[in-house]
Formats: structure tokens, C-alpha cells, sequence
């Protein structure tokens, strides 16, 4: 058994939960100075002057944050047994990279545009990986699985049970709906209409069903599916999310919809929570937001631990047992070792923050604002990292290699999805996001 320590599950929860705690420390000690440097984010500039405040002003965090990000990976790191030296010096190239797309991404023209910092690190890593050679050691620190399951752990800790139950049974059974239609379609379209392999079809259903790239990360992990069938999965993800940004808010307008429903439909159709939460920005009210965040976030997002578990079940129980000598037998705990263990991190962080809004009392408000308004800022500064590091690890040439079966496996579930998310949204389940008020995200 591998010991814990070996795992990017377990190093992703610990040091979620380690900032989860400091946030908290912070607070309870009335340590606000201190909360905001751990929550460094840039103020909106339009102008050369404005920049050289904005850039001053923030400089103390970004360097405190450097430090102790610096810190709680490079540990991580070591226990993975990462290069040290090479990993260090890329992460320190990697926050820099970080460190421009949040200050671009703070531009008031750029803010007009929705353009969010995750999209523009996967802007500024593609142009880079496609464009010029990367040197060597920026490749150790490119990390993706570590740094998405920690902003995953990370958005649990932001997202409380009380939200969750704010969600309602519409939130819950439309992802529920949305989630197994589309899973079951991809899977089927894939394996019987176009005999991919079952493992390969897992990737790519969890990718459009679920959570998009962590969700394609998770399933390949349960199942065991080969690295390149997670790599083809994530790569069309990527695409159809980015083309998803600029489709989306286009029909909503045509179509006219009211902005809860807007954001219910992204939330059912968008295939990544960065890319979505750009979408929903784009329809221009705070409803849409809402309702993206209870669909995609607290709806399908929480569904990755059950189709993992089922997947996981499915891939020991059926498709390995095919696959060897009535001798062999492949033990029960296997699915719990296959399990992506981060996603109980997830929840674990969503129960200790309820329970800490629940015992400030009057002070709980004052706690969502600050300590967790801080866990956010360095939610988003994981999800940069991320998406910086798909984008430098992501070639054109390679994608042109997909293959055509998988992509149309995988267009074929966004046709399905669509109009799905789309009757759900606006039909079945109108009038709970027609009446969803305004301001539910803090």
C-alpha cells in the first residue's frame, strides 16, 4: 500500500486544510491585515498610474503568498518526490506567470470583456508552449492534477453546507438529470456506436458530465485509464468549454432568457467551473452567477465522488475481470485504494466551515466575508496555476492527433447536453431560477 504522503490526493487536502485553518487562526485572533495578505488579489486599473498603485499596493501579499504557497507545495512536492530543485524554480516561473494574468485580468477593459484570470492563463500557456521550447525544469513544477485537486478541497471550504441546501431539490435534481443523461449517452455513443475503450469512454463522459477537466482527471483515475486517454479527454474539454464561453451567452441573449435561467443553463452545459463562471459573468447579473454556481459548482461538481465510486466499481468488478484468468480475483478494497480520495478533502472542508459559521453566531457573516472571501482569492490563484499549466503542457499538433472517433463521441454529448440543459433549465425547473434572488453567493 502506498503511504499517504505518496499521493496528490492526500497533499491536496492537507495544505487546503492547512490554509483553511490559517484563514481561521487569522480571523478568530482579528488578524485582518494578515487576511488580506494571505488573500492577495489585484484592484481594477485603467491606466499606467492606476497600474503602478494597484502593483504597489499589492506587492507585500503577492510576496507573503509566494512564500507560503512556496512553502505548503514545495513540501508537498518533496513528499511526492518531485525534483526539488527543478520544481521549486519552475513553481517560482509559474507564479510569476500567475502573477501577470491576475494583474492583466484586473484591466478594466479586460473586465468588460469577461475575460477571467483562468482563461487568460490558459491564454498566455498555450501561446507559450505552442509559440516557443520550453526549458526543462518549468516542466517538473506543471502539476495540474496537484493544483486542481487543491482548488477543488479549497472551493468545498468556500462553499458551506448552508449553500449547498440553499441549492434546494432543482439544483440537485437537474444536475442528477443532466449528469446521468449525458454520462450514459457519451459512454454508449463510444464504446458500442464507435468501440472505443470502456475506460477511454469514462474520461470522456465525466469530462462532459461532470466537472470537465478534474472530473476527466478523476474518472481516469478510478478506472485506471491510460494516460493518453485522459490527456485526449482533458484536451476536449478544454476546447468545447472555451468555444462554450462565447456560444452560451449569445443563445441566452437570442433566446431572450431570464438571467437565473441563463445561469442554470450554463451551469448544465459549460464543461469547466473557470470557463463557466465566465459565461455567467457575461450574461451581466448577479442571478446568473447564483445559479451558475448552484448548478455546476454545488450540483454536478459534487457528483464526481459518485460516478468515481460507480466507475471504480465497474472497472474492478466487470471490465478487469474480462480481462483476466478465472484465478485471478481482484480484492474489494481496490475501489476504495482507486477512490479519489481528495473529493472526501471537498467535503470535509464544506462541514468544518458550516461548523465554524454555526459557532460565531452573529459572527459568522463577518467570517464568510474575510476568511473565506481570502480561501476564494487563493481558490482562484490555485485554479491559475491549473489552467497555466494545461495550457503549457497542451500542443496543437498533439490535438490534431485526437482522433476522430473521440471527437465526435464527444460532440455528439454536448448535442445532447444542450438542448437537455436547455428544457431543464427553462422549462422544468423555470420558476425556482426565476425566483432565485439576487446576492445567494457571497
Amino acid at each position: 500500500m502506498t503511504t499517504w504522503y505518496k499521493k496528490e490526493d492526500s497533499w491536496a487536502m492537507l495544505i487546503a486544510l492547512l490554509l483553511l485553518l490559517l484563514a481561521t487562526l487569522l480571523f478568530t485572533g482579528g488578524a485582518s491585515g494578515g487576511l488580506r495578505l494571505l488573500g492577495a488579489h489585484f484592484a481594477t486599473w485603467s491606466s499606467w498610474a492606476t497600474l503602478t498603485a494597484t502593483l504597489a499596493a499589492t506587492l507585500p501579499a503577492l510576496a507573503v503568498l509566494y512564500l507560503l504557497l512556496l512553502a505548503l507545495v514545495g513540501l508537498g512536492a518533496r513528499g511526492l518526490g518531485y525534483d526539488g530543485k527543478r520544481f521549486l524554480l519552475g513553481f517560482s516561473l509559474l507564479y510569476g506567470l500567475g502573477v501577470l494574468v491576475a494583474l492583466l485580468s484586473s484591466n478594466s477593459l479586460l473586465k468588460s470583456w469577461q475575460l477571467e484570470s483562468p482563461l487568460l492563463a490558459l491564454a498566455v500557456g498555450l501561446i507559450w508552449a505552442n509559440g516557443a521550447r520550453l526549458p526543462a525544469w518549468l516542466e517538473s513544477a506543471l502539476r495540474t492534477e496537484f493544483y486542481v485537486k487543491t482548488g477543488i478541497v479549497l472551493m468545498g471550504a468556500t462553499l458551506p453546507f448552508s449553500l449547498i441546501l440553499t441549492a434546494g431539490p432543482a439544483a440537485i435534481g437537474q444536475a442528477l438529470i443532466v449528469s446521468v443523461v449525458t454520462f450514459v449517452s457519451i459512454f454508449l455513443i463510444a464504446t458500442r456506436g464507435l468501440g472505443l475503450d470502456k475506460r477511454f469512454a469514462a474520461c470522456l463522459s465525466a469530462g462532459a458530465s461532470i466537472c470537465g477537466v478534474s472530473g476527466a482527471i478523476a474518472i481516469g483515475g478510478a478506472c485506471r485509464a491510460r494516460k493518453e486517454q485522459v490527456s485526449v479527454a482533458i484536451s476536449l474539454v478544454i476546447v468545447w468549454a472555451v468555444v462554450m464561453i462565447f456560444v452560451l451567452p449569445l443563445l441566452c441573449r437570442a433566446l431572450g432568457l431570464d438571467s437565473g435561467v441563463a445561469g442554470a443553463w450554463i451551469g448544465t452545459s459549460e464543461f469547466a467551473d473557470a470557463a463557466g463562471f465566465a459565461a455567467a459573468a457575461a450574461i451581466g447579473d448577479e442571478a446568473a452567477k447564483s445559479a451558475f454556481t448552484l448548478m455546476k459548482v454545488v450540483g454536478r461538481d459534487m457528483f464526481v465522488g459518485v460516478w468515481a465510486f460507480i466507475v471504480a466499481l465497474l472497472s474492478v468488478s466487470v471490465w478487469e475481470r474480462q480481462s483476466l484468468a478465472h484465478s485471478e480475483r481482484i480484492g474489494a478494497g481496490e475501489i476504495w485504494q482507486r477512490f479519489p480520495k481528495f473529493i472526501l478533502g471537498f467535503f470535509l472542508a464544506s462541514l468544518l466551515t458550516t461548523l465554524m459559521i454555526g459557532a460565531l453566531g452573529d459572527g459568522g457573516t463577518a467570517y464568510q466575508k474575510e476568511a473565506l472571501g481570502a480561501l476564494k482569492n487563493l481558490r482562484g490563484w490555485f485554479f491559475t496555476l491549473t489552467f497555466l499549466s494545461i495550457g503549457l503542457t497542451t500542443r496543437f499538433r498533439e490535438l490534431t492527433a485526437v482522433g476522430f472517433r473521440p471527437l465526435l463521441a464527444f460532440s455528439l454529448g454536448v448535442a445532447i447536453n444542450l438542448p437537455l440543459g436547455y428544457w431543464l433549465s427553462n422549462h422544468v425547473f423555470a420558476d425556482f431560477w426565476r425566483s432565485l434572488p439576487k446576492g445567494i453567493i457571497g
